[in-house]
C-alpha cells in the first residue's frame, strides 16, 4: 500500500521538530559547558546554526529552554533504560544490569552530570513543575519495585527495600565518583579514571548493591 504524500502541514511539523531538536542539542552543550548562569542565547543560536529569534519562538526565554533541556536529558536516559528490558531478567541480573548501565551511561554522557549539577545549583526549580519528568521517571521506579518484589517472593532478595532509595543509591555511587574524580584523585594520590580504576569501581558498586539486596 503506497504512503500518502506529505502535506505542507506535515512538512512544517517535521521542520519544527528538527529545529527544536537542533536547538535542544545546542543548548544542552552550552548549558553543560557554562551552566545556566553562564550560558548565552547568542552562542546557542550559533551552535545550532539558527536564528536566535527562532529559539525564542519555541522556548520563550533561557529559563524555559533550560527546563526543556533537562526534560530531554531525562527522557534520553529513561529511553535507554527501557531498552534493557529488565523485567525479562532474573532479579539479581536485573539489578546488576541497572548498576552497570548507570555507570556506563554516566561515563558516556558527562554532559548529563553537568546538567544535573547546574539544576541542583538552582534547587531544581526548573524541574519542580514538570509533570513530564515525574511521569517519565515513575515507570523506572515501578519496574525496580517489581524486580525487588519478585526477588523477595523467590527468596533471593530480602524484603523491605524501597525502590526509590535503592535507585538513589545506585545513581549516587556512580554520580559522586565521577563528579568528584578530580578532587578524589588529588586527595588520595591516585588517578581514579584509569581503565583499571574504572573497572575496579564498577565491580565494587555491583558487589555493594547486590550485597545489600541479596539474602
Amino acid at each position: 500500500m503506497s504512503r500518502a504524500p506529505a502535506t505542507a502541514t506535515d512538512e512544517r511539523l517535521r521542520d519544527a521538530d528538527r529545529s527544536q531538536a537542533t536547538i535542544l542539542a545546542a543548548a544542552r552543550d552550552e548549558f553543560a559547558e557554562h551552566g545556566l548562569g553562564g550560558a548565552r542565547m547568542d552562542r546557542i543560536a550559533e551552535r545550532a546554526g539558527l536564528n536566535k529569534r527562532l529559539i525564542y519562538y519555541y522556548f520563550e526565554d533561557k529559563e524555559q529552554l533550560f527546563s526543556a533541556v533537562l526534560e530531554q536529558a531525562y527522557l534520553d536516559i529513561r529511553e535507554e533504560e527501557r531498552k534493557l528490558n529488565l523485567l525479562a531478567l532474573e532479579p539479581a541480573d536485573a539489578v546488576r544490569q541497572l548498576v552497570e548501565f548507570t555507570w556506563d551511561y554516566y561515563l558516556g554522557h558527562p554532559e548529563f552530570l553537568s546538567l544535573l549539577n547546574s539544576a541542583n545549583l538552582h534547587r531544581a526549580r526548573h524541574l519542580e513543575g514538570s509533570q513530564r519528568v515525574r511521569e517519565m521517571n515513575s515507570p523506572l521506579i515501578a519496574t525496580l519495585g517489581e524486580i525487588l518484589e519478585r526477588g523477595r517472593r523467590e527468596g533471593s532478595f530480602r524484603g523491605g527495600i524501597d525502590p526509590v532509595q535503592l535507585y538513589v543509591s545506585i545513581a549516587g555511587l556512580s554520580y559522586f565518583y565521577l563528579s568528584n574524580n578530580y578532587t578524589l584523585s588529588a586527595i588520595f594520590g591516585r588517578d581514579l579514571m584509569t581503565p583499571k580504576a574504572r573497572s575496579e569501581r564498577l565491580s565494587h558498586m555491583v558487589e555493594l548493591v547486590l550485597g545489600y539486596v541479596l539474602r
